[in-house]
C-alpha cells in the first residue's frame, strides 16, 4: 500500500493544488484516510439510497433571485435560541473524528470558532468533552468577530441503557460550558452500514471513546464478522427510548434541548408538545433508515407543522451555499454541516476544517447577494421553486 500523505496542519496559499470548493475536498480526503476510516465516514446504510437523494434532493430545487435591490452590505449573522450565530451554519455531530487527524474535535472545535460556527460535539468523540469546550472557546476568543459569543458549542447526546451514565453526560456536558443538548432520537438501533460490516469496523489501538473512558465495557468492540459500533448499539444504546425521557431529559439540566433526527410533521408536533426548545430534521446523513425522506425534502413539512413556536435546523447533503439558502428559504433557521468537514479535517487539520467552513460562508454571502438578499430575515420562501 502507498504511503499516505502526513497531516498538513496548513494550505498552499495561492496555488492551483488549493481545494476551491467542497467537493474537491471530499476527492482529496482518500488520500489522507485509512481504508477503514474512509468507508466509516463516507457510507450509508444499505443501498445508500438515502444518502444519494440527500444530495440530489437539493439540486432538484431552483432559485428565484429578487432584482434591483442594494446588496452592497451583507449581515449572515441570526439568533437561535436567544443565542447569537454569526452565520446560519453549524457543525454537525460526527464521532471518531480523530480518525481523520490526531487533534480530532479539538482540530475542528479550533476551527469552528475561528469562523463563528457552532460545533455539536458528539458523545462519541474521540477527544474529552471538556478539552473540546476549552479549545473552541480559547479559539473564539482570539477573534474579533466572534469574541462576544458565550459558549460556541453545543452537544449531542445518546441515551444509554445506563441512565446514570447518561445523566453524568448531561452534567459535564453543562459544567464544560456547552449552550445546548441535542438528543438523538433516530438511532434506537444502528443502521446496517454494510461497509463497516465488510471491514468489521473497530477503533485503532490507542484511540478510545473519551466521553466515557472511565467506564469499563464502553469501548468499541472487536466483534468477527461485524461492525465492532454495530455490536456497542447493540449492547449499550436505550432502544426503549420514548416521548416521555424527552421529558426526563429536560428535568435534569437547565440546557434547551433540540431534537435531532426528525421526519415528520406530526412527530415534530410531539416534540414541541413533550417541551423540546429546537428541531433538526435529520436522515443520520442517510447512515440510518436507508430509503428515508431525504432531509430538504422533509424540513416544509416540519415547518408547517411547528410554525413560529420552535427554530428548525437540518442536515443531510450541504455542499454549496446556494443549498444553505434554499434550507433557509423553506424555514430552516439554520443548517448543520457534516462530512464535508471531515474531509477539510483529512486533509489539513485546522486549517482544512477552517477553509471547509469559510468556503460555504463565502458561497451564501455570494448566493444571498444574487438573490437580493442582505440579511437572513430576508429569505424566504418565495425565493425558492420545488419541482413537482
Amino acid at each position: 500500500m502507498a504511503k499516505r500523505p502526513r497531516y498538513a496542519n496548513n494550505l498552499p496559499q495561492k496555488t492551483l493544488n488549493q481545494p476551491i470548493n467542497l467537493f474537491e475536498y471530499e476527492a482529496l480526503a482518500p488520500q489522507y484516510l485509512s481504508p477503514m476510516a474512509l468507508d466509516y465516514y463516507a457510507s450509508g446504510a444499505w443501498d445508500e439510497v438515502t444518502l444519494r437523494d440527500n444530495r440530489a434532493a437539493f439540486e432538484q430545487i431552483k432559485l428565484r433571485p429578487r432584482m434591483l435591490v442594494d446588496v452592497s452590505q451583507r449581515d449572515l449573522s441570526t439568533q437561535i435560541l436567544d443565542q447569537f450565530f454569526p452565520i446560519p451554519i453549524l457543525v454537525a455531530p460526527m464521532a471518531f473524528q480523530c480518525l481523520a487527524n490526531p487533534e480530532g474535535e479539538l482540530a475542528t472545535a479550533r476551527a469552528a470558532a475561528e469562523v463563528g460556527a457552532i460545533m455539536v460535539l458528539s458523545t462519541m468523540s474521540t477527544k474529552p468533552l471538556e478539552a473540546v469546550a476549552l479549545a473552541g472557546k480559547q479559539s473564539q476568543q482570539k477573534q474579533e468577530a466572534t469574541s462576544h459569543i458565550q459558549n460556541p458549542s453545543w452537544f449531542q447526546l445518546y441515551v444509554h441503557r445506563d441512565r446514570t451514565l447518561t445523566r453524568r453526560l448531561v452534567e459535564r456536558a453543562e459544567a464544560a460550558g456547552f449552550s445546548a443538548l441535542c438528543l438523538t432520537v433516530d438511532a434506537p438501533v444502528l443502521g446496517c452500514r454494510e461497509r463497516d460490516r465488510r471491514n468489521q469496523f473497530t477503533l485503532p489501538v490507542g484511540m478510545e471513546l473519551a466521553n466515557l473512558a472511565t467506564m469499563t465495557g464502553l469501548e468499541i468492540p472487536k466483534t468477527a464478522g461485524e461492525s465492532g459500533l454495530l455490536s456497542y448499539f447493540a449492547q449499550q444504546i436505550d432502544p426503549t427510548l420514548t416521548w416521555r425521557d424527552l421529558e426526563w431529559l429536560q428535568s435534569i439540566t437547565t440546557l434547551p434541548v433540540l431534537v435531532k433526527g426528525i421526519l415528520r410533521g406530526d412527530d415534530a408536533l410531539k416534540a414541541l408538545d413533550h417541551g423540546a426548545k429546537g428541531i433538526i430534521v435529520s436522515n443520520h446523513g442517510g447512515r440510518q433508515l436507508d430509503s428515508a425522506i431525504a432531509s430538504i425534502d422533509a424540513l416544509p413539512e416540519v415547518v408547517a407543522a411547528v410554525g413560529n413556536h420552535l427554530p428548525v435546523l437540518i442536515d443531510g447533503g450541504i455542499r454549496r451555499g446556494t443549498d444553505v439558502l434554499k434550507a433557509l428559504a423553506l424555514g430552516a433557521s439554520a443548517v448543520l454541516v457534516g462530512r464535508p468537514v471531515l474531509w477539510g479535517l483529512a486533509v489539513a487539520g485546522v486549517a482544512g476544517v477552517r477553509h471547509v467552513l469559510q468556503l460555504l460562508r463565502d458561497e451564501l454571502d455570494i448566493a444571498m447577494a444574487l438573490s437580493g438578499c442582505t440579511k437572513v430575515k430576508d429569505i424566504d420562501r418565495s425565493l425558492v421553486k420545488i419541482k413537482d
